[in-house]
């Protein structure tokens, strides 16, 4: 963990009404910028913990904020809007208290193998049942492999968070500095406890082999290794938005922009895969009605290279619809940008194409790198 990051522990005081985050502790923590490999949107799930006695695993994943409900009690005891399992004891009376060993485990599938660098562990409203430690470990291992599989003890693990003291109602992070690319974590909470979210922040790493067996594929989608350079605004969405799968289902599920009161415009600036040929072009507005942008642009650089070159004139957009847009002629490069104007926003945008040699090869050799 950098010691740069903030770090959280002990009890949050009980809660005593009002607002349940209005205590919460937090930090702006700068690995956020990267794709939560953890997304249930690229399908990623919580496939087997050892243990769900009070709260199911499942809720790890939910991509909203944990909510609290100081009433809603079932037959097992409070319910709480995360993962947690019941108390552990000793083996006697003589030895009441859990070992130093023992611990809970979950078993997280990323949504797109990666290289991860940063984890949120958030216990949000466990206040005095979160864990007192977590640690957190990842494989790679080729497939869907089962739980059993993954159990098995010729499974190599990495440790991306050492056993670490954490706090209750509280968003632990933890930079990771592991230059590999896995498939699935291992989350283990020190003796038992409470996990309201998992976030698991990192850069997609697709399998090149994959990739040249489709032939053409969307070039900008999260899943295939596309990722946000950086954009020019996020007040009320992630700009990722607009590379997650499928198409959007509600306003908030794209990118939107404040409205702009100057004579400027709003981006967003695309690493993609490789370098590629892009073919076709999908901008979508879906949901976005009264707020959609009004013209757009797309150009295409090189590697490293700030030389734009226009490759989508600036283009009327309608609310609420899909424009589709076949090129003259291919386009390479491995960055794009889209320029929206003057602001509103877009829900996806989809580049069709294929890696050229180059991005095959260097894709290859990273893949390689990364021990894929």
């Amino acid at each position: 963990m950098s010691t740069g990051i903030p770090s959280f522990t002990g009890d949050a005081s009980p809660y005593g009404g009002g607002d349940p985050y209005a205590d919460y502790r937090t930090a702006d923590f700068p690995f956020t910028r990267y794709a939560d490999l953890a997304d249930r949107r690229l399908g990623a799930g919580v496939i087997a913990a050892n243990d769900e006695f009070f709260a199911e695993r499942e809720n790890l994943l939910k991509p909203e904020a944990a909510e609290f409900d100081p009433e809603h009690f079932g037959h097992k005891g409070k319910i709480m809007d995360g993962w947690e399992t019941r108390r552990r004891r000793g083996i006697s009376a003589q030895q009441p208290h859990p070992t130093q060993d023992d611990h809970d485990w979950a078993l997280v599938r990323l949504g797109a193998p990666g290289v991860v660098r940063g984890i949120v562990v958030d216990t949000a409203h466990f206040r005095g049942n979160y864990p007192q430690a977590v640690s957190v470990e990842a494989t790679s291992v080729a497939g869907s492999p089962s739980p059993e599989e993954l159990l098995a003890d010729d499974v190599k693990w990495t440790t991306l968070v050492p056993r670490t003291a954490v706090g209750g109602h509280a968003a632990n992070g933890f930079a990771v500095a592991v230059e590999q690319r896995f498939t699935h974590l291992r989350v283990n909470q020190h003796p038992d406890g409470g996990i309201a979210r998992l976030r698991v922040y990192g850069e997609v790493a697709p399998d090149p082999a994959w990739l040249g067996v489709l032939g053409t594929f969307d070039l900008a989608a999260l899943e295939n290794g596309g990722q946000v350079e950086d954009a020019s605004d996020r007040f009320y969405s992630p700009a990722t938005n607009t590379i997650q799968p499928g198409r959007s289902r509600k306003m908030d599920d794209g990118w939107e922009t404040r409205r702009r009161r100057d004579k400027g415009n709003d981006w967003i600036r695309y690493q993609l895969a490789a370098e590629s040929e892009i073919r076709a072009v999908e901008i979508d507005t879906a949901y976005l009605k009264g707020n959609s942008a009004g013209w757009a642009a797309l150009s295409v650089a090189a590697e490293g290279s700030d030389e734009w070159t226009e490759i989508l004139p600036r283009t009327r957009l309608q609310p609420d619809t899909s424009h589709r847009f076949v090129l003259d002629s291919p386009a390479v490069g491995s960055r794009v940008r889209i320029d929206i104007y003057p602001d509103g926003g877009i829900s996806r945008l989809r580049l069709h194409g294929s890696l050229t040699e180059a991005g095959t090869a260097r894709l290859t050799a990273r893949h390689q790198e990364l021990g894929g």
